[in-house]
């Protein structure tokens, strides 16, 4: 079972950027390597019960088991000891990457609140992109009168191009809504 998503990334987005960027061989045409989705948990800290919560929206959303992410050191002011848990993160590659990353940019975004699109800020000089999402409830699993808090959370899409141009390019291509 294929994802829509990626048949069309082989089909049109391949030719389309070799033609743009000139590419000699289909391997060079920079693809999408794996999508990290990650909550971060502050409150875990006051509130151990928040971590199962988030956990089982992350699940959800992503149709994957998230992993939790523990304090690497101790931070006193923040109350904050080495090896408590602050966060949960998924790690999406092959099919489930192209799944969430379709349901991401024709379903979710969509529903953003005064969306105007993404800001096209967010790459890091290497070809890879991160974004904030300010709410959980944007995704349709997710049911709004279950939801005890809202919480955000940051998505980053590592992509095999060289250069933030051929990512601004790949994303585009396939349909992540770049604010002019």
């Amino acid at each position: 079972m294929g994802s829509r998503l990626k048949e069309y990334y082989e089909k049109v987005v391949v030719a389309a950027l070799m033609e743009k960027f000139k590419y000699r061989n289909r391997m060079e045409v920079p693809a999408l390597e794996k999508i990290i989705v990650n909550v971060g948990l502050g409150e875990a800290i006051q509130n151990p019960k928040a971590v199962d919560t988030v956990q089982k929206e992350l699940s959800v959303i992503t149709g994957q088991w998230p992993v939790l992410r523990k304090a690497r050191k101790s931070i006193a002011s923040f109350k904050l000891r080495e090896g408590m848990t602050i966060g949960c993160k998924v790690t999406l590659r092959r099919d489930n990457m192209y799944h969430f990353f379709d349901k991401l940019i024709n379903v979710a975004l969509p529903r953003v609140r005064d969306f105007r699109g993404i800001s096209p800020r967010g790459f890091d000089g290497r070809g890879n992109f991160s974004m904030g999402i300010k709410e959980q409830i944007i995704f349709p699993e997710i049911n709004y009168d279950q939801v005890e808090k809202i919480r955000g959370m940051n998505v980053t899409v590592v992509t095999t191009a060289k250069t933030d141009e051929e990512a601004r390019e790949l994303l585009s291509q396939l349909g992540m809504p770049f604010r002019k």
